[in-house]
């Protein structure tokens, strides 16, 4: 009789365990909580633009995940560096043309969007094999089975895998038998990655910014963006800039972050900065999918694949997965690929 595993979290941990352990023989189930799977993956389809507001690049050293998408036939194309970029010192000046190094990592992006991995890696799951709307709420373990609670309904399995962030699963999943006390110190100490982002993008007719000599490549030290790249597409039929906004403007409204970014676009670019066709956000500390109740300040990736998270617990029921317990590359796209590989070559070995 094939072992059942249930996944928590339908997120690219999630996604591509599910399709490992199924290509081995398992019978699993993946339980999302969202009415959306891809966790921090986020594209958008904007103005017929495809636009990342999560997970956006990788690099030729993430093995696996380039590995996985030549696998899925998932094909990557170069983030675009050709021509001057633009740096804003403070309020007073105006932002400085400057070169680019020549000698800097190639960052790759998905043709078709980060999404597409998504895709991939689900579209062989049925609908009871991969649930949305399920969000978990307690996880029971029994003497031979464990029992999955969520608002609805429960399920049960031989083994359970979680792929929350550690901060997340501690603070909303109850537990019949208390967790060991340092995976709980050490979970809520743990940083989420991307959890204090906020991701905008500008969709254009034209990728006007090229006919000026420059990249789309744009950095600020005083915002409200930060941070700015070309997010034109593989085809380069649709022309869209990218960027990260300073993270102290979440409580703000939409509205007022989109006009203090036009005033910022037009210091940039003139009036053709102006002149978009829509405005995406993602501000990722409202997403209470992603946030636990712990305030408190953590550097990026404490904690992430710390040993505490290498070790089965509920009796050898219960396994944390996931990004942040990645003992390589923890919190990225890689971390999640890379986590999964060494469960699913624990499960086939042990389980």
């Amino acid at each position: 009789m094939k072992k059942k595993v249930i996944i928590i979290g339908g997120g690219l941990s999630g996604l591509y365990l599910g399709y490992k352990l199924k290509k081995e023989g398992f019978s699993i189930q993946i339980l999302e909580a969202n009415t959306r799977i891809g966790g921090r993956i986020f594209t958008k389809d904007s103005n017929h633009t495809k636009v990342e507001l999560g997970a956006t690049w990788l690099w030729r050293y993430n093995e696996a995940l380039i590995k996985l998408c030549a696998a899925l036939q998932i094909s990557l194309y170069e983030q675009n560096m050709t021509g001057d970029a633009l740096y804003e010192a403070a309020n007073t000046t105006m932002p400085e043309r400057f070169q680019l190094p020549r000698n800097q990592d190639i960052s790759y992006r998905i043709v078709g969007g980060t999404a597409t991995i998504l895709e991939k890696l689900s579209q062989d799951f049925s609908g009871d094999e991969l649930q949305l709307n399920q969000k978990v709420v307690r996880i029971d373990a029994n003497k031979n089975s464990v029992d999955v609670r969520t608002e609805t309904a429960t399920f049960t399995a031989d083994l359970v895998i979680s792929t929350l962030p550690p901060q997340l699963l501690v603070h909303t999943v109850a537990f019949s038998a208390p967790l060991d006390a340092n995976l709980l110190e050490i979970a809520n100490n743990t940083h989420t990655w991307m959890k204090d982002s906020i991701k905008f993008a500008l969709v254009y007719k034209t990728p006007f910014w090229k006919e000026k000599g420059l990249s789309g490549i744009g950095f600020s030290n005083v915002g409200p963006f930060t941070e700015l790249y070309d997010h034109s597409d593989f085809e380069n039929t649709h022309f869209a800039l990218m960027g990260f906004l300073n993270a102290g403007l979440a409580n703000e409204s939409k509205a007022y972050r989109e006009e203090n970014i036009k005033a910022q676009l037009f210091k940039f670019f003139g009036e053709a900065g102006k002149n978009y066709l829509s405005y995406e956000e993602k501000v990722w500390s409202q997403e209470n999918l992603l946030q636990s109740a712990t305030p408190s300040f953590l550097n990026p990736h404490a904690n992430n694949g710390h040993p505490v998270y290498q070790q089965e617990y509920l009796n050898g029921k219960f396994i944390i997965a996931g990004s942040e317990t990645s003992p390589s590359y923890g919190g990225y796209m890689e971390g999640a690929i890379y986590r999964g590989n060494e469960i699913v070559d624990q499960l086939k070995h042990s389980f």
